[in-house]
């Protein structure tokens, strides 16, 4: 089935969501890039005049919240219920709904800016150009969008998750040029691509962009 990815991306996180947020404890603290990072979409989502941002694929809803103590209006969107349940219980004054980015339950325009920290890594190809007009149909014109994903060239298969129990979730890797040309075929303006740890075996990076009017 077409979906096929969807529903193992839910029951994977679903089964490791106690696992995934631990392992992302405190990881923002270590890596001052992405907290910069961070820091100039918040400025982009200030400049076009502020209002809710949807942080999408928020997993426990750690970026959510750094968003909100930066002044931003961050809710968070994740597939996953259990990921969802574990945000709502470790940030209650913050809004976290289940859902999915192929089909986002938010009207044209909703937001003033939209994030994807590393949640299009579980897109597979032929998902990613509905994915990114999907975003570009939910952001005002001229909104930021930050999107940030492991680099390479492969898809990894993950079978046991970080407690330990079976999972089934692929892990695509793609070039930030790759990103960035499908961004544009969707309507987004590229101001930035930022390279992160390119010594390492599997880089990161973000991708800035912004809605065309």
């Amino acid at each position: 089935m077409a979906d096929t990815w969807l529903s193992d991306t839910r029951s994977s996180y679903d089964t490791d969501a106690p696992g995934y947020a631990e392992k992302v404890r405190g990881l923002l603290d270590e890596m001052p890039h992405l907290r910069a990072s961070l820091a100039v979409f918040a400025e982009s989502v200030r400049a076009v005049g502020s209002g809710p941002v949807a942080d999408v694929g928020c997993g426990p809803g750690y970026v959510t919240d750094h968003l909100h103590r930066a002044g931003v209006d961050a809710f968070g969107i994740d597939l996953s219920p259990e990921m969802v349940a574990l945000a709502r219980r470790t940030y209650p004054g913050l809004r976290f709904e289940v859902g999915s980015m192929t089909a986002l339950d938010l009207a044209d325009g909703a937001v003033a800016g939209l994030l994807a920290f590393w949640s299009i890594i579980h897109v597979p190809d032929h998902a990613l150009p509905g994915v990114f007009a999907e975003f570009r149909r939910v952001v005002r014109p001229g909104g930021p969008v930050l999107i940030g994903f492991h680099v390479g060239d492969e898809t990894r298969h993950t079978s046991e998750g970080y407690t330990g129990r079976p999972i089934n979730v692929d892990s695509h890797r793609r070039r930030p040029d790759t990103v960035s040309g499908l961004l544009r075929d969707a309507g987004f303006t590229i101001d930035a691509e930022l390279l992160l740890r390119p010594d390492e075996d599997v880089p990161g990076a973000v991708v800035f962009a912004r809605r065309d009017t």
